[in-house]
């Protein structure tokens, strides 16, 4: 199977002699955040797939933050077209978690930490973070497990 930097580069030639301008611009910013990430450092390396995925979750965020920006500021054209690029890398991204699965989650970490509190917040959230890695916004994550704590 290619690798998802491959993967990109194939889509994005595929995007360019479709003359597809959306995509072909979405995944040139993409695999140029790609590049910015291999050179950063003290040495350039090749980013495994796991480390490219979190450049493509960090560019989706991006574009959703820029679309709430754009709607706040009443640009809608530019909100939408913020929303259809965040929906060319959700092609890349794994399936986000549905409200139930991620509730179940909260609530396992919530058990195992023992957490009673909203002040223990910090250990719960280190016990989900790896568990949802990437399959949902640290935001939602957060705002589910200060839900279940509250009940608590």
């Amino acid at each position: 199977m290619p690798s998802l930097k491959t993967r990109l580069h194939d889509d994005l030639n595929a995007a360019m002699k479709a003359r597809d301008e959306l995509t072909t611009a979405t995944l040139r910013m993409t695999l140029a955040a790609v590049t910015t990430e291999e050179v950063a450092g003290k040495a350039a390396r090749e980013l495994s797939d796991d480390e490219v995925q979190k450049v493509l979750a960090r560019e989706g965020k991006k574009r959703r933050e820029a679309a709430e920006a754009f709607d706040t500021a009443g640009r809608v054209e530019l909100a939408e077209r913020e929303r259809a690029e965040g929906a060319v890398l959700e092609r890349y991204l794994p399936v986000q978690l549905g409200d139930d699965e991620l509730s179940e989650l909260v609530r396992a970490a919530v058990a195992e930490s023992g957490a009673s509190g909203p002040q223990q917040l910090g250990a719960v959230m280190k016990l989900v973070q790896p568990r949802v890695a990437g399959r949902a916004d640290g935001r939602r994550v957060s705002d589910e497990v200060r839900r279940q704590l509250a009940q608590a």
